[in-house]
């Protein structure tokens, strides 16, 4: 019998889950509710939901698995309604980035045996479920919370799901989870916005910042033009582990004040040293840079060098998930960067690209 999947909210992450979905279980049936109807509409239209729904009620008493894909603070009112309309053997799972709170909110509710917290680690400078795509899935982490509650057989369900999507399941406790995005994603956000706006404050009149800044700055920044009012949720939601995390990075940012002051030039050579290897065995982490099959290939910086690599490796047909052109070599090790779909191509393109004389690095 086909699983029915219903969806609370069909942005961007929910659009893209859906259209996974119906990609790996083209039989199932999808039901939907958000609050733009032209969007479900379109969905509709790609064959994606089945049934649009004017309201969360009854009608998803038929689903085997609801994903809450809403902004954080309307999560806890949904989860009431749905609690007694749930049926035997059905369960609710989320989308948000931080865990804690949701799962708090489930406990008081009484619902953990219902619920499993989830975090696909994906994203985009754009939103909206036109701008959806299954592959915005494709080998990224997807963080499992289960409650204290949750059944093992539905934590395998969502396992067994995430894989569906070609995601990577990852299964951890909700407070590691939040202590984890809020050094990683969260803090590098705040960051990113202070740095930005640093330069705006201190700039001079000629906006000379302004215009050096197309290069490296621009890059390590771009998280700073993510969507002020889902950062602000988020940062409301994980505020504990973030504050945690941004006293530990203002005392290390100390340090390096009072080593400048002293003239310890052997420390800010040390630090560069230990952040300079740590950062090189990520690569060998089972993560997400692990996870991205890619490499980077020395070429003039110019466009055509696309499409010499793309004829190389169509030549030996390898597909490319991603590539293009890093103008500003911040690491030096190229200037172009090509992404696969799996080890196998990323190996096999590694090879064909070497063997036409071109060096390659990871």
């Amino acid at each position: 019998m086909a699983n029915v999947y219903g969806f609370i909210g069909l942005g961007l992450i929910g659009g893209s889950i859906a259209k996974g979905i119906r990609k790996a279980e083209p039989d199932c049936k999808i039901m939907a509710y958000m609050r733009t109807r032209e969007k479900l509409e379109l969905a509709r239209r790609d064959n994606i939901v089945d049934v649009i729904l004017s309201g969360v009620d009854e009608s998803m008493s038929e689903c085997d698995i609801i994903f809450l894909c809403t902004p954080v603070e309307y999560n806890e009112e949904y989860l009431k309604i749905l609690k007694p309309i749930l049926k035997e053997g059905a369960f609710i799972t989320d989308v948000g980035s931080t865990k804690s709170q949701i799962l708090k909110n489930v406990h008081e509710l009484g619902m953990d045996r219902v619920f499993i917290g989830g975090h696909p680690m994906a994203g985009s400078e754009r939103s909206g479920y036109e701008f959806s795509d299954p592959v915005l899935l494709e080998n990224i982490f997807y963080m499992l919370c289960p409650s204290k509650g949750t059944p093992l057989a539905y934590t395998q369900r969502m396992v067994e799901l995430v894989r569906a999507l070609k995601a990577n399941p990852y299964v951890i406790e909700a407070d590691e989870h939040d202590q984890a995005v809020a050094t990683i994603s969260h803090l590098p956000h705040l960051v990113a916005a202070a740095l930005v706006n640093l330069v705006h404050d201190t700039d001079s009149a000629e906006h000379t910042m302004k215009r050096l800044a197309a290069g490296g700055f621009k890059d390590i920044t771009r998280v700073a033009s993510s969507s002020p009012v889902m950062w602000q949720q988020i940062f409301n939601s994980n505020r504990d582990a973030v504050l945690a995390v941004l006293r530990k990075y203002i005392e290390a940012m100390e340090k390096i004040e009072n080593d400048l002051k002293e003239d310890n030039m052997d420390a800010i050579h040390d630090l560069f040293v230990a952040s300079g290897e740590y950062r090189a065995s990520f690569a060998d982490a089972h993560g997400l840079i692990n996870a991205q099959y890619s490499f980077s290939v020395h070429v003039k910086d110019r466009p055509e060098s696309i499409s010499i690599i793309s004829a190389i490796l169509a030549a030996g047909s390898v597909s490319i998930k991603n590539i293009g052109i890093n103008h500003n070599r911040e690491t030096g090790d190229g200037a172009l960067r090509i992404e696969f779909y799996d080890s196998d191509s990323c190996i096999k393109a590694e090879k064909l690209v070497s063997e036409y004389g071109f060096k390659v690095t990871r």
